[in-house]
C-alpha cells in the first residue's frame, strides 16, 4: 500500500466503512487511480474535493431533502434543507442561497488542512456586507469548490438562519421558514427526495493540496480573520 501512503498525504478517508473494513483496503494502484479519476455519475459531476467509496455505498446524485438538526443540550430542533448540486451549477446555487440572509451577515471558515488535529477548526468574522462577502467568495471559487479541506458558513444571527457550503460541497440550510431557500433549489431544477442519501453518509475521501492550503490563508486574510473560534 505504498501508493496509498503517498496518495493520502493529499487525500484522506472519512466516514464509516462497514464492519470497519475500508473499500479502498485491497485496491491496486491502477484501480485506486481509476476510481479517483471518475468525476461523472450519470448527469452528476463531482468537484475535485471529494470522491465516494470504491464500492459506491452512496452514488452521487443531485437533489435535496428535508431534515432536522436536534440540539441535545438545549433540547431544541431546527429545520434543515440538505442539497447536492452538480459541479456546473454548484457555486452559483450557493451564492443564490445567500440572498435571503440579508445585507449584513457573519461568516465562518472551516478548515481541516491540519489533519493532525483530527477534526476541523473554525474562524469567525462578524458583520460583513453581503456584496463585499460575495465579491471575495467569487475570487476564491476554485478553492471553495475543489478543496476538500475548506468549508464556509454564512449566517444571520437575528433571523436566525445559516447557509453552509461544507467540505463535501453539500449545501445545507438551517433555520425556521426555509421556503425561500427551497425555492432556490427548485428553481435550479433540483428534485426533492427525502430518501436521498449524501456522500457524507458513507465512506468517502477528501482531496486537498499545498496550493489550496495557501489559498485558504489568503482567503482568511481577505476576510479579516486571524483567530479561531470554539
Amino acid at each position: 500500500m505504498g501508493f496509498l501512503k503517498r496518495l493520502f498525504r493529499n487525500v484522506f478517508r472519512d466516514g464509516a466503512a462497514p464492519q470497519g473494513v475500508s473499500s479502498f483496503e485491497r485496491l491496486s494502484e491502477d484501480e485506486l487511480e481509476a476510481h479517483l479519476g471518475v468525476v461523472r455519475y450519470g448527469d452528476f459531476v463531482l468537484t475535485d474535493a471529494v470522491r465516494p467509496s470504491y464500492d459506491l455505498q452512496v452514488v452521487p446524485a443531485a437533489g435535496y431533502r428535508h431534515d432536522v438538526y436536534r440540539d441535545e443540550e438545549s433540547r431544541t430542533s431546527v429545520p434543515v434543507l440538505m442539497g447536492a448540486c452538480s459541479e456546473e451549477q454548484l457555486f452559483e446555487t450557493f451564492m443564490e442561497l445567500l440572498d435571503p440572509l440579508g445585507s449584513v451577515v457573519d461568516v465562518v471558515l472551516e478548515t481541516s488542512h491540519n489533519r493532525r488535529d483530527r477534526g476541523h477548526a473554525d474562524l469567525y468574522r462578524e458583520h460583513i456586507d453581503m456584496p463585499v462577502l460575495k465579491s471575495i467568495l467569487w475570487d476564491f471559487e476554485d478553492l471553495l469548490i475543489n478543496d476538500g479541506c475548506t468549508g464556509v458558513a454564512v449566517l444571520n444571527s437575528s433571523t436566525p438562519q445559516e447557509v453552509q457550503f461544507d467540505e463535501h460541497k453539500l449545501l445545507i440550510v438551517y433555520g425556521q421558514d426555509l421556503q425561500s431557500y427551497e425555492n432556490v433549489f427548485s428553481s435550479r431544477g433540483l428534485p426533492c427526495d427525502d430518501r436521498l442519501r449524501f456522500i457524507t453518509e458513507a465512506e468517502h475521501v477528501h482531496s486537498s493540496s499545498d496550493y489550496y492550503r495557501e489559498q485558504f490563508e489568503e482567503l482568511k486574510l481577505r476576510l479579516g480573520m486571524d483567530s479561531f473560534c470554539d
